[in-house]
């Protein structure tokens, strides 16, 4: 069983004051952090898989072999398939922070396919979409022109109407339109069947059970199966 390598980076706050007490040590252990890392690659044979996001992805809450991205893993090695996961998720990540740190995760290996799972932060804090929508394609961009034969596949989100339904509405046409114009692949709805249910969250209400993890990887695996 191959181990699920975790990127280590700055653990952020997901819209929560209890984890931004923590950020001040965050950020002081992040250089020895880097300095640590060791290269995400088992073997030159094997291609690689980016998740890149945000707490739904790190696996907030959970063990990360519980976290979709783990058990993506679980099920690539079940079929015997030469490909390698490499969870780069931060809890609290914008798409900001996100297009500030990409280059620096794409740059330490192969990138294969590359799996874009951000912008919910953006949402909780009432960020204008267009500027969601701009560090998308922004991020998009970087990894293309390091890795010009990646597959990307971008997770669609929806937020809550907390901000109005028309924020919300246009908060959720970002990823299809992003999609369309820089061909990319396009899961809907990352938490399609978990969001909302309480059963399958946290207390939170936000971040995804052991339970909820594994609905999230059957909708990864429905769209990504076919980049592989």
């Amino acid at each position: 069983m191959k181990k699920i390598w975790l990127i280590p980076v700055l653990l952020l706050s997901i819209a929560c004051s209890s984890e931004k007490k923590n950020s001040k040590d965050n950020i002081q252990a992040t250089a020895t952090e880097k300095q640590d890392a060791q290269p995400s690659r088992e073997t030159p044979s094997e291609q690689n898989i980016i998740f890149f996001g945000n707490s739904l992805t790190a696996g907030y809450g959970v063990d990360p072999s519980e976290a979709f991205a783990g058990l993506i893993q679980e099920r690539i090695d079940s079929l015997d398939y030469d490909y390698n996961v490499i969870n780069a998720g931060v809890s609290g990540e914008t798409t900001a922070t996100g297009l500030s740190r990409v280059e620096w995760v794409i740059k330490r290996q192969p990138v294969d396919v590359f799996v874009l799972e951000l912008g919910g932060n953006d949402g909780l804090r009432g960020i204008n979409p267009k500027e969601t929508k701009k560090n998308l394609i922004a991020i998009i961009e970087k990894v293309r022109g390091i890795h010009p034969e990646v597959e990307i596949l971008l997770a669609g989100m929806m937020i809550p109407p907390n901000m109005g339904e028309d924020y919300a509405n246009e908060f959720k046409k970002i990823y299809a339109e992003i999609a369309e114009t820089k061909n990319v692949k396009l899961i809907p709805f990352l938490l399609k069947d978990v969001g909302g249910i309480a059963d399958l969250n946290l207390p939170d209400g936000i971040h995804p059970t052991p339970a909820g993890h594994k609905i999230v990887a059957e909708t990864v695996w429905e769209y990504l199966k076919p980049l592989l």
